[in-house]
């Protein structure tokens, strides 16, 4: 439990201070350490992560850093994508997900792990922000991630936003995202006649998450944001590739026993 707690405050640590990699920490966590099965654990992570995100919206606002008319252009397509990624997830393995989700983490890291270029122009490009949108939708969709770490990138080349304003904005966007990835899963689930999700787990993270949240937040301004993101692009490699190692070793075992 003292793992799961500490967990989650690096969760919300990392939604606060960056405006993403709170899926890609969740998922992990759930799975390997609280062991919930893969795909229980995407649908698990998608709602924490939105919870501690709407959070995070609040104060974000407060500060005027949420540029809603990016949230309406951004968020509604990524929301369809999010439908159509979470509608495809019934036709794959947990196992494969993960692996999948692991290769999405190693992807993650040449973002973070590479400078962001910040731009002042205030010029809004709906045709490369629509597309990019259905696709991190239907990541997060997929996999569980909910896609921060390609929402603010995305924000910052097509979105005419500061970076201040796309770490708000991508949070408002997570939320979206996740009440459509959840709500999608549930029926899945329901349609199998079981629905696995431990709520009391899920208020905790949130609960303690938000928390860590709103300290990152509080702290954004004050630590250097492109050396703790290479600090986490590279705890991302170290995590993704054991993920991905341990996902096709499962695969391979299970096969060979079956």
């Amino acid at each position: 439990m003292i793992l799961t707690l500490a967990g989650a405050i690096v969760i919300g640590l990392s939604l606060g201070l960056l405006g993403s990699g709170g899926s890609i920490l969740t998922v992990p966590l759930l799975t390997y350490i609280v062991e919930r099965p893969p795909k229980v654990a995407i649908a698990e992570s998608l709602v924490i992560v939105g919870g501690i995100a709407l959070v995070g919206v609040w104060r974000q606002h407060r500060a005027a850093q949420v540029a809603w008319a990016k949230v309406v252009s951004f968020g509604l397509p990524s929301m369809l994508g999010t439908y159509v990624g979470a509608l495809l997830s019934q036709y794959l393995s947990g196992l494969f997900q993960l692996a999948l989700f692991a290769v999405i983490m190693l992807l993650a890291s040449r973002f973070m792990l590479k400078p962001m270029q910040v731009t002042t122009s205030t010029h809004v490009s709906l045709i490369r922000l629509i597309p990019a949108a259905l696709i991190v939708g239907a990541v997060a969709g997929l996999v569980g991630v909910g896609g921060g770490f390609l929402i603010v990138p995305a924000l910052l080349a097509f979105g005419g936003v500061s970076m201040r304003e796309a770490v708000g904005t991508s949070l408002a966007i997570i939320v979206m995202q996740s009440i459509v990835g959840f709500s999608k899963y549930y029926w899945l689930f329901s349609q199998q006649g079981a629905l696995p999700f431990d709520y009391k787990l899920i208020a905790l993270m949130v609960a303690v998450g938000a928390a860590g949240s709103v300290f990152g937040a509080a702290m954004g301004g004050r630590l250097p944001q492109q050396q703790l993101k290479r600090g986490f692009g590279v705890m991302l490699i170290v995590m993704g590739s054991f993920i991905f190692v341990s996902s096709l070793y499962a695969m391979f075992t299970t096969e060979v026993v079956a």
